[in-house]
């Protein structure tokens, strides 16, 4: 279905969302938390997809917006996807964009990309798990200083701090993309949900839970049609053809 606010395709397993709001720097408004929040549902229910791209149109990623109003939450939408999701950050992501870009799995960055959560400027918090994702992935310290500064880094400090994986010139970016897109998108989906799984639930168990978690997933997936596939095909020395079951 066509959306105002996002781009949206499915193509050879891959879900591309863009979004769209280049005129506004993407900021997010309302119609665009619902749309974000409706496409990150229908792919939990698309067994054709098996990878997510996220970027925006123009020259910004997101610079924020506020969604207060409608108590929506699109980056928690973004983190609720079970598919392994890349975030191209195209331009500037700041506040509610950093939000969703921290949401993602993998971020990806051109050089010319800014990042910051300036909220704390205005007398504000973050509200959609800046506070939250952020030291999970960067650092308690580090993310204190930016949270506190509201200050926005560059793509290369981003990168020395593992906000991000790589950078790339702004030209290549969207190739870059693609290809790591395609690399994930190659491998078993069931078994990509449930490394997904593992890892993000893991964070917030003991070693011993998470151990526990990885056992009970790793002898679930010995169950699916999916795994046998990708035994016989490598005996077979040929491609795998996953079908999702």
């Amino acid at each position: 279905m066509p959306y105002q606010t996002l781009l949206y395709s499915v193509k050879e397993h891959i879900a591309g969302i863009t979004l769209n709001r280049p005129k506004a720097g993407n900021a997010v408004n309302l119609a665009m938390a619902q749309e974000l929040q409706e496409i990150c549902q229908e792919i939990n229910h698309d067994n054709a997809v098996y990878a997510v791209t996220l970027t925006g149109a123009g020259d910004a990623f997101c610079l924020g917006g506020d969604t207060e109003e409608g108590l929506c939450h699109p980056a928690d939408a973004v983190a609720a996807i079970d598919r392994p999701v890349i975030a191209a950050v195209n331009g500037d992501a700041l506040g509610e964009g950093l939000e969703i870009a921290l949401a993602a799995d993998i971020r990806i960055a051109s050089a010319k990309a800014r990042f910051g959560l300036p909220r704390l400027a205005k007398g504000r918090l973050p509200s959609d798990g800046g506070t939250q994702r952020l030291p999970r992935i960067i650092g308690r310290g580090k993310a204190l200083e930016l949270l506190m500064t509201a200050e926005a880094i560059n793509a290369g400090e981003a990168l020395e701090i593992g906000l991000v994986s790589y950078v790339v010139p702004p030209e290549v970016l969207a190739e870059e993309l693609q290809k790591l897109a395609e690399t994930i998108a190659a491998k078993g989906p069931i078994a990509l949900r449930y490394l997904k799984e593992a890892i993000n639930k893991g964070m917030d168990l003991t070693l011993e839970q998470g151990l526990r978690l990885e056992a009970d997933l790793y002898f679930l997936l010995h169950t699916t049609a999916d795994r046998t596939e990708g035994v016989k095909s490598y005996l077979e020395k040929r491609k795998p053809d996953y079908k999702g079951k």
